[in-house]
């Protein structure tokens, strides 16, 4: 998918679940930090932010593990509190530090054993978000389960329905969503000129390696763009 960048005023504790705890693997782009899971990177940033996912218009990020039990265990033994628990879908809430609220859900045919899997959404316009994603970003509309949703190579996208607009990502423990393109001056440039509304224009980072848009969707989910993260 890209990767999802989490702003915490304690990156030693968010690295101690995302890479000793699950599993990930720690990388560096220059000041950058990562934790590089099959399927997505997590970014951990020094920061203050103002609040978790619960309340945000993502609600939540999901996981695929391939022990349940295993995992809770770990979690548990790092001082990560299980918020809720469905034995009957093989699935779990876990409350990560500065609120950033992860579901883990069991696949034990997976040949790795963990990989990113969806975004969990909370919206009131659950349609036209729905819509905005797959004329945006091509993401292909069906069904999850119960949840309306839509498919992107790497991650599912799915909606929870809320009564009222959701607060803004920015600036919250999970500040943004990434998505890897190709071609992304191509590709930023169609956005332009469809209405999409930059915050950050496309930019070579010569240094790191990559080049990086910003953009805010008209439901408040704070998305970058990027071209070469793969690579890493």
């Amino acid at each position: 998918m890209g990767h999802l960048h989490i702003i915490t005023p304690d990156p030693e504790a968010h690295k101690k679940i995302w890479i000793d705890t699950l599993g990930g693997k720690l990388v560096k782009i220059g000041p950058l930090e990562f934790a590089k899971f099959p399927g997505v990177f997590v970014g951990i940033r020094k920061g203050e932010s103002n609040g978790g996912t619960e309340t945000s218009v993502v609600d939540h990020l999901g996981f695929l593990t391939r022990d349940l039990a295993g995992t809770k265990q770990k979690l548990t033994a790092a001082g990560v509190q299980i918020v809720r628990e469905m034995p009957a879908t093989k699935q779990m809430f876990a409350m990560l530090p500065d609120k950033v609220k992860v579901e883990f859900t069991e696949d034990t045919a997976m040949d790795v054993p963990i990989r990113h899997h969806h975004i969990h959404f909370a919206s009131d316009q659950i349609e036209p978000m729905r819509k905005w994603y797959a004329k945006t970003f091509g993401a292909v509309p069906g069904m999850r389960a119960k949840f309306k949703a839509a498919d992107l190579p790497g991650v599912n996208l799915s909606w929870n329905p809320a009564e009222k607009p959701m607060a803004p990502i920015k600036g919250r423990a999970l500040d943004h969503i990434g998505f890897e393109v190709r071609n992304i001056e191509e590709f930023g440039g169609k956005l332009a000129a469809s209405g999409a509304k930059f915050e950050r224009p496309v930019t070579k980072l010569p240094e790191l390696g990559l080049t990086v848009a910003f953009l805010i969707d008209p439901y408040g989910t704070h998305i970058e763009l990027t071209e070469g993260l793969t690579k890493f």
